[in-house]
């Protein structure tokens, strides 16, 4: 079983900003599998079981500063090892269009990691990192702000080949899926 956890902001203000990208992939993720997300807890979930693998996905509804509570809720109650799950988040460190999955790091600026760190008392947790590029503006309002039309019409490609990565992590694990997945999608 695996964990796999989108970060964003729940509510509709924030559902088509830069910083929810986390939470379209988790969208896409259920949906190329027909799941539907029930509210539990302080969380959205849908759970894929039986075939050839099985995964919980969750949407922390805490907001991105608590996500912490959320990853930890859930990874105890179905007793998920850290190392089979992936947090899926934004990244204004990254160019638009690049993932980049590790198996550990710094949050890098980023809330919902900064939480999920405190909260396991590690950074040593896998995730999935989505270039939303930078801007001159404040870093909050920037995450907060919708994607431009020009990003819109790329994001569904970004958002599909994010979802590839996540399934190659549950089938094939972290290192198979670095090494074929971190990239810019547009550059190569």
């Amino acid at each position: 079983m695996h964990l796999i956890v989108g970060l964003g902001n729940p509510g509709t203000s924030y559902s088509e900003t830069r910083h929810n990208v986390g939470f379209m992939v988790a969208d896409e993720l259920a949906q190329r599998y027909r799941l539907t997300f029930q509210k539990e807890r302080m969380y959205r979930i849908a759970r894929k079981s039986g075939g050839k693998f099985s995964f919980i996905v969750i949407k922390p509804e805490t907001y991105m500063n608590n996500s912490g509570r959320a990853f930890l809720d859930v990874s105890r109650r179905y007793k998920i090892p850290i190392s089979c799950s992936l947090t899926i988040c934004d990244d204004l460190n990254l160019p638009f269009g690049t993932i980049r999955m590790r198996p550990a790091g710094s949050d890098g600026g980023q809330k919902g990691l900064r939480s999920i760190a405190e909260h396991l008392n590690s950074d040593a947790y896998p995730r999935l990192r989505i270039g939303i590029g930078t801007s001159d503006k404040n870093a909050t309002d920037y995450v907060l702000s919708p994607f431009s039309d020009d990003e819109r019409q790329k994001l569904a490609e970004i958002i599909s080949y994010a979802v590839d990565a996540v399934e190659s992590f549950i089938r094939n694990g972290i290192d198979v899926t670095m090494n074929r997945y971190n990239r810019s999608i547009f550059t190569n």
